[in-house]
């Protein structure tokens, strides 16, 4: 069965953006630290970055290693939208739960007004060929996709925002996981791997 993943960068009081929705705050280190984080991560997970990204930096034909499908609330998708952007993950099925997108955004842009963790279901109960679904964001639908969360890849940036978006916005409903993996960069960033318990 398909794993929902949530990958997602957090700053030090999880928060996944600021109040109006800010991510330039994360800081990256100098040049040359910020290129060799971007180096692995862009290896690892080649397919989370936006089709324009790809190009830019080369990714074109990156294999697709982990996703095939992403998942997003309309604030992850809004500023793709903004920059006239209406696909921003065009190599991914695309999916974003809003009740207040239009349905015909884009014709390689499912949007899913109603349940989300119906969705997920849907998605995870599907053949694959070992690829599994990315939730991107925002903190609002990951709180109410917790139930369906199998793995979360976190990247702790060393700042504290203060306000913001936090990584989960929902109930309370404590949810235990195990670290599978941790890996420490130099520019402070850690990449934490955690699968459900």
């Amino acid at each position: 069965m398909r794993k929902l993943v949530y990958y997602v960068g957090v700053s030090l009081d999880g928060r996944i953006a600021g109040p109006g929705g800010e991510y330039d705050f994360f800081p990256s280190g100098d040049e040359q630290q910020a290129a060799a984080y971007s180096a692995w991560t862009n290896a690892l997970f080649p397919e989370t970055l936006p089709t324009a990204y790809r190009a830019a930096v080369g990714l074109t034909d990156a294999p697709t290693r982990h996703f095939d499908t992403v998942v997003m609330g309309l604030g992850t998708y809004r500023p793709a939208l903004d920059a006239g952007i209406t696909s921003p993950y065009a190599h991914l099925r695309q999916y974003v739960v809003s009740s207040t997108l239009e349905p015909d955004t884009d014709p390689a842009v499912t949007v899913v007004p109603g349940d989300p963790l119906a969705l997920v279901r849907e998605l995870k109960g599907e053949e694959s060929a070992g690829l599994d679904v990315w939730l991107c964001g925002g903190g609002k639908l990951a709180g109410a996709l917790l139930p369906e969360i199998d793995e979360l890849v976190i990247k702790s940036y060393p700042v504290v925002a203060g306000a913001g978006i936090p990584a989960f916005d929902g109930a309370f409903d404590p949810t235990a996981f195990d670290v599978a993996e941790r890996t420490a960069f130099p520019n402070g960033v850690t990449l934490t791997h955690l699968t459900r318990r």
